[in-house]
Protein backbone atom coordinates (compact mmCIF):
# COMPACT_ATOMS: atom_id res chain seq x y z
CA UNK A 1 0.00 0.00 0.00
CA UNK A 2 2.86 2.28 -0.37
CA UNK A 3 2.11 3.74 -3.91
CA UNK A 4 -0.79 4.88 -2.59
CA UNK A 5 -2.08 8.34 -4.87
CA UNK A 6 -1.94 10.98 -2.42
CA UNK A 7 -4.88 12.76 -0.85
CA UNK A 8 -6.61 15.04 -1.93
CA UNK A 9 -9.51 16.64 -4.35
CA UNK A 10 -7.98 14.96 -7.08
CA UNK A 11 -7.65 11.89 -5.87
CA UNK A 12 -10.96 12.00 -4.46
CA UNK A 13 -12.75 13.00 -8.42
CA UNK A 14 -10.55 10.41 -9.68
CA UNK A 15 -12.62 7.82 -6.99
CA UNK A 16 -15.74 9.79 -8.51
CA UNK A 17 -14.71 9.21 -12.13
CA UNK A 18 -13.76 6.16 -12.13
CA UNK A 19 -9.91 6.66 -12.98
CA UNK A 20 -8.70 4.68 -9.61
CA UNK A 21 -8.73 0.78 -9.79
CA UNK A 22 -11.26 -0.47 -6.54
CA UNK A 23 -8.18 -1.80 -4.96
CA UNK A 24 -6.97 1.17 -4.27
CA UNK A 25 -10.17 3.34 -3.59
CA UNK A 26 -10.29 0.01 -0.29
CA UNK A 27 -6.58 0.58 0.09
CA UNK A 28 -7.12 4.48 0.49
CA UNK A 29 -9.60 3.86 3.03
CA UNK A 30 -8.09 0.92 5.05
CA UNK A 31 -4.72 3.51 5.22
CA UNK A 32 -6.61 6.12 6.69
CA UNK A 33 -8.72 3.74 9.07
CA UNK A 34 -5.16 2.77 9.76
CA UNK A 35 -5.32 -0.51 8.95
CA UNK A 36 -1.40 -1.34 8.55
CA UNK A 37 0.00 -4.81 6.67
CA UNK A 38 2.74 -6.43 8.75
CA UNK A 39 5.26 -7.89 5.50
CA UNK A 40 7.23 -9.48 8.28
CA UNK A 41 4.52 -11.62 10.24
CA UNK A 42 2.30 -11.43 7.13
CA UNK A 43 -0.73 -10.24 9.09
CA UNK A 44 -2.60 -6.68 9.77
CA UNK A 45 -1.48 -4.47 12.59
CA UNK A 46 -5.00 -3.16 14.45
CA UNK A 47 -3.23 -1.21 16.52
CA UNK A 48 -3.67 2.29 14.89
CA UNK A 49 -7.34 1.43 13.86
CA UNK A 50 -9.96 3.99 14.64
CA UNK A 51 -12.90 2.95 16.84
CA UNK A 52 -13.81 -0.10 16.80
CA UNK A 53 -13.07 -1.62 13.20
CA UNK A 54 -10.80 -3.67 14.38
CA UNK A 55 -13.04 -5.54 15.95
CA UNK A 56 -15.91 -5.53 13.61
CA UNK A 57 -13.51 -6.11 10.45
CA UNK A 58 -9.63 -7.72 12.00
CA UNK A 59 -9.07 -7.92 7.95
CA UNK A 60 -9.81 -4.92 5.98
CA UNK A 61 -13.55 -5.22 4.35
CA UNK A 62 -13.80 -4.66 0.56
CA UNK A 63 -15.64 -1.33 0.53
CA UNK A 64 -16.57 -1.51 -3.22
CA UNK A 65 -17.81 -5.45 -3.07
CA UNK A 66 -19.85 -5.33 0.68
CA UNK A 67 -22.51 -2.98 1.33
CA UNK A 68 -22.22 -3.59 5.48
CA UNK A 69 -18.83 -2.24 5.30
CA UNK A 70 -19.85 0.45 3.37
CA UNK A 71 -23.05 1.53 5.56
CA UNK A 72 -20.32 1.53 8.58
CA UNK A 73 -18.58 4.06 6.83
CA UNK A 74 -21.30 6.14 5.71
CA UNK A 75 -22.67 6.68 9.45
CA UNK A 76 -19.13 7.43 10.76
CA UNK A 77 -19.37 10.71 9.00
CA UNK A 78 -20.91 13.57 11.10
CA UNK A 79 -23.94 14.78 9.74
CA UNK A 80 -22.68 17.79 9.19
CA UNK A 81 -19.73 16.66 6.26
CA UNK A 82 -22.23 13.90 4.43
CA UNK A 83 -23.00 16.27 2.05
CA UNK A 84 -19.23 17.24 1.32
CA UNK A 85 -18.76 16.08 -2.32
CA UNK A 86 -21.72 18.51 -3.34
CA UNK A 87 -20.63 21.22 -0.88
CA UNK A 88 -16.99 21.50 -1.61
CA UNK A 89 -16.52 20.00 -5.05
CA UNK A 90 -19.80 20.17 -6.56
CA UNK A 91 -20.28 16.64 -7.34
CA UNK A 92 -23.86 16.45 -9.32
CA UNK A 93 -24.34 12.97 -8.42
CA UNK A 94 -24.25 9.95 -11.18
CA UNK A 95 -27.20 10.11 -13.83
CA UNK A 96 -30.02 8.02 -12.88
CA UNK A 97 -29.73 4.62 -14.95
CA UNK A 98 -26.18 5.36 -15.42
CA UNK A 99 -24.90 3.87 -11.97
CA UNK A 100 -25.38 1.12 -9.54
CA UNK A 101 -23.92 -0.66 -6.20
CA UNK A 102 -20.24 0.13 -7.12
CA UNK A 103 -20.70 3.30 -8.40
CA UNK A 104 -22.64 4.39 -5.03
CA UNK A 105 -19.89 2.89 -2.94
CA UNK A 106 -17.35 4.79 -4.31
CA UNK A 107 -19.21 7.82 -3.95
CA UNK A 108 -19.27 6.86 0.02
CA UNK A 109 -15.63 6.17 -0.03
CA UNK A 110 -14.76 9.47 -1.34
CA UNK A 111 -16.98 11.27 1.21
CA UNK A 112 -15.01 9.55 3.57
CA UNK A 113 -12.23 10.41 2.14
CA UNK A 114 -13.15 13.97 1.93
CA UNK A 115 -14.59 13.83 5.44
CA UNK A 116 -11.17 12.80 6.84
CA UNK A 117 -9.20 14.96 4.60
CA UNK A 118 -11.11 18.12 5.81
CA UNK A 119 -10.83 16.71 9.48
Amino acid sequence: MSNLPPLNTETIWSILNEEIADTVVNQLVWHYLGYRYDEVNQTWDLTGVINDWGEQYPEPPDFIANRPPTVKLTRSIPKENKQLLKEKLGFKGYKLGEFGPRQTRRATAANWLLNYLET
